[in-house]
């Protein structure tokens, strides 16, 4: 049997086994994610491995659209971007506690770049990390909402349009997500006021992965494009007398 078979036959599972294998992966892939970084802060080898782990499955989740329409027979997939999403978005809220409970320690003002003065008075310090939380609490809570509406419930509740319209916006959830991981890989810790850590092994992998969805994404938007343009065409030619 050809790889692309055993695929198809995967994605047939039911429901209750895509959930089951998705957060078998999602937690080794969390495992992995934390023994990579062992020499690192126990508060930033959680964070970091967990927030990994909930872009790596929301990538698989945006990857899927596009692979359909590149290989047909690879529709079979869709199903799968659901419990995807939903659990990648279950680890983003656990990332997000992770950095309340340990890195601001419960003072919000914190989150968006504040920092208590002696004086008393909060001041603004770091303003690229208070612009990077406030991307990721939009993404969060946008990924909540599509998470929610991801049920057979709520497509028959919003209807067949309006539902596709709102999991249709799940690019725009990307793109905060892919914004808010690339400003900690590449830009917050090259403070010029402070010892700069060693390049984050991650760094290179983040970007083969958002290249490699953003080709799927371009080359199935060329061949739906090339499709409805050649199928214009057909309609318009006139028939032979």
């Amino acid at each position: 049997m050809n790889p692309i078979a055993k695929i198809s036959n995967l994605a047939n599972a039911g429901w209750k086994t895509r959930h089951l294998l998705v957060l078998v992966v999602a937690v080794l892939g969390t495992y992995a994610f934390l023994e990579s970084r062992a020499q690192w802060s126990e508060m930033h080898r959680w964070n970091r491995a967990i927030g990994d782990m909930s872009l790596v499955m929301i990538a698989f989740s945006m990857a899927i659209g596009p692979l359909s329409r590149l290989v047909l027979r690879l529709r079979s997939l869709i199903p799968w971007r659901r419990e995807l999403g939903i659990y990648g978005v279950l680890l983003a809220f656990i990332h997000t506690i992770i950095i309340l409970a340990g890195w601001v320690e419960w003072d919000l003002v914190r989150i968006f770049g504040y920092e208590l003065h002696p004086s008393g008075v909060y001041v603004m310090l770091q303003h690229g990390f208070g612009l990077a939380n406030v991307i990721g609490i939009i993404a969060l809570l946008y990924g909540t909402v599509l998470a929610l509406s991801s049920s057979n419930w709520s497509q028959r509740l919003l209807g067949g349009q309006v539902w596709k319209f709102l999991q249709q916006s799940a690019y725009v959830l990307w793109m905060l997500i892919v914004t808010h991981t690339a400003y900690f890989l590449y830009l917050h810790f090259q403070d010029f006021h402070r010892r700069v850590p060693e390049p984050n092994w991650a760094q290179v992998p983040f970007a083969i992965l958002v290249s490699v969805v953003v080709v799927l994404q371009l080359a199935a938007f060329v061949k739906t494009w090339r499709s409805r343009r050649n199928r214009s065409a057909q309609e318009s030619t006139p028939l032979a007398a």
